[in-house]
């Protein structure tokens, strides 16, 4: 099941890719066609709210599908951010990869450089963006913008306090996000939500993946491509703490909702990580891409 939230003559609704990817069936036209009612909702954060009933409810339009229903060629939409305001910021890890660690702290010994316990960062809501769009360069507060391709993981049920051992029970799915980062403003300030946080600095998508079809999220190719030079190659079977310890570290006194976002961390070969360091630019084209997940596309302006 890959959700899509687009834009199409004017109005922004939630759809439902085909299985060929190639057209996006609009949930509530499909659920007024198939089933004569009318319980999904045009946002994906109300959808989201409707928990198990509401993947129930697409999954019976998916098994249903005809040349009569709805359906508008992907070709035809614009594809927003799958979430394209959060509710709240956005959980962020670092250095959550042994190769990524070593390079931001510039050094080879990863008794020092790898955390004990996982680093949380956040980054605000009016960082997201979709596909395709710009990502400003903030030229007048930054000159050392850099990429991070993540994979991200999408909250499906309300929870605190969740032990690892049901964690994966709270997730609805994944998409990609990239951790846009202001190094010089990140170095600058002590916490890290000021270089991480300017607007346009998380682009998101292009879809949110239901965890049915991403059967094992801790395999999965995470790369960056730039002006399609590859930069970063890694694997999520990497991730220093898995996806159950992050859940379980974050909702300890914090309470999770539908439609939480979790930022689990980025490889090795980020812009700053090279000599002479490779920071992006006006003009720069980045592509990221996660197994089962898609590519997002965006430039810098």
């Amino acid at each position: 099941m890959y959700l899509v939230t687009y834009e199409s003559k004017g109005k922004v609704d939630i759809g439902v890719l085909t299985k060929d990817k190639s057209a996006v069936i609009p949930l509530q036209a499909a659920e007024k066609h198939y089933q004569k009612t009318a319980i999904l909702p045009a946002s994906i954060n109300e959808f989201l709210d409707l928990g198990e009933s509401g993947v129930q409810m697409v999954q019976t339009i998916l098994s249903k599908l005809d040349a009569s229903g709805p359906s508008i060629p992907l070709a035809d939409v614009r594809v927003l951010a799958p979430i394209p305001r959060p509710r709240k910021n956005i959980f962020c890890v670092g250095k959550n990869y042994v190769e990524h660690a070593l390079e931001f702290d510039r050094t080879k010994d990863a008794s020092v450089a790898v955390p004990k316990y996982p680093v949380i960062f956040s980054k605000l809501p009016t960082t997201v963006i979709g596909p395709n769009d710009q990502v400003d360069s903030h030229s007048a507060i930054t000159s050392e913008l850099d990429y991070e391709v993540e994979l991200a993981v999408v909250i499906g049920k309300k929870g605190a306090d969740i032990s690892q051992e049901k964690a994966m029970d709270y997730v609805f799915g994944y998409t990609i996000i990239n951790d846009v980062t202001a190094r010089d403003v990140q170095k600058k300030h002590a916490q890290w939500l000021r270089g991480k946080g300017m607007d346009t600095f998380a682009p998101m998508g292009p879809y949110l993946v239901h965890k049915s079809a991403v059967p094992n999220p801790e395999n999965l190719s995470i790369t960056s491509k730039i002006n399609d030079e590859l930069r970063q190659n890694g694997n999520t079977g990497d991730l220093i703490f898995k996806i159950p310890e992050l859940i379980a570290t974050i909702s300890a006194g914090i309470t999770l909702e539908p439609g939480d976002i979790i930022a689990t961390g980025t490889p090795a070969g980020v812009a700053m990580g090279f000599t002479p360091p490779k920071f992006l630019k006006p003009g720069d084209k980045m592509e990221l891409e996660i197994t089962s997940l898609g590519v997002l596309c965006n430039t810098i302006k």
